[in-house]
């Protein structure tokens, strides 16, 4: 049984990048934590605020690292975004996508589709080989008054190079160039929680949420009621804990460090 600040945990959200992996490289053995988690009576789903792969990509990957998981136990920005955008149009149809092909796919399985004539919408998030023709052509759609949808707000990705510009540094030119301010649907923002949370069936005192970075993983876990985890093998570090203010139930310096105490 594992628990933390009083309460006893029957579910956790665990972050991806920076967390369990750097790019293709693991930073700990996953078999060994995953089993952990079974041991502990830990239902486990892994939400991530990177939106440029599919549930099945992310299953394939875990697989190749010994890692046996299920399509429900993956949560993407690109699905909280389809899924906030089809709040606002039940009916699905037409809008502007600007994003990688994962958020296409998940657009689709909600009824929507790509269109520059006449779309409802604005749905955009990080783009591989996006380029300046992207970018104005996106801001000048959003600049006629259509709704505006984005993935995320992460400035960086972390690879084993270092930190890389991610989807918030796309948010930022878009927003820049277009005056308008996007509807986020990924971390800090509680929706991916909620979905994980619903999957998990847990309530959020009972779930704990584990990321390396404080300004959407933890700030969103706290947003949604959860208890929080800060690991300090991806994004920031304790300096950045200090300047942001927040603070995380536990620190751990891996999250490999979770069950040592029990």
């Amino acid at each position: 049984m594992l628990k933390l600040a009083g309460d006893v945990i029957n579910g956790a959200i665990l972050d991806m990048d920076g967390v369990l992996w750097r790019s293709n490289t693991p930073l700990c053995i996953l078999p060994n934590l995953f089993n952990q988690f079974k041991d502990h009576h830990l239902q486990v789903v892994l939400a991530t605020n990177n939106g440029t792969h599919t549930s099945k990509e992310y299953i394939d990957k875990l697989d190749s690292f010994g890692v046996c998981l299920e399509d429900w136990q993956i949560v993407t920005s690109s699905m909280a975004v389809a899924f906030l955008v089809k709040n606002r149009y039940p009916d699905g149809g037409p809008v502007f996508i600007m994003g990688s092909a994962a958020l296409a796919s998940c657009l689709s399985d909600y009824g929507f589709f790509h269109s520059n004539e006449s779309p409802q919408a604005v749905v955009a998030g990080l783009n591989w080989k996006v380029d300046y023709e992207m970018i104005k052509a996106t801001s000048l759609m959003i600049q006629k008054g259509l709704p505006f949808f984005f993935t995320n707000p992460d400035p960086t990705y972390p690879t084993p190079e270092g930190n890389v510009p991610g989807a918030g540094t796309i948010l930022a030119a878009l927003e820049t160039a277009s005056g308008v301010k996007a509807m986020i649907a990924g971390k800090p923002q509680p929706y991916l929680f909620q979905v994980a949370m619903r999957k998990l069936s847990t309530k959020p005192e009972n779930t704990i949420v584990i990321g390396d970075r404080l300004s959407t993983d933890i700030l969103g876990g706290q947003n949604a009621g959860c208890k929080t985890v800060f690991v300090l093998s991806g994004v920031n570090d304790m300096k950045d804990l200090d300047i942001l203010k927040l603070k995380p139930d536990l620190i751990l310096d891996n999250i490999d460090n979770l069950f040592q105490q029990y």
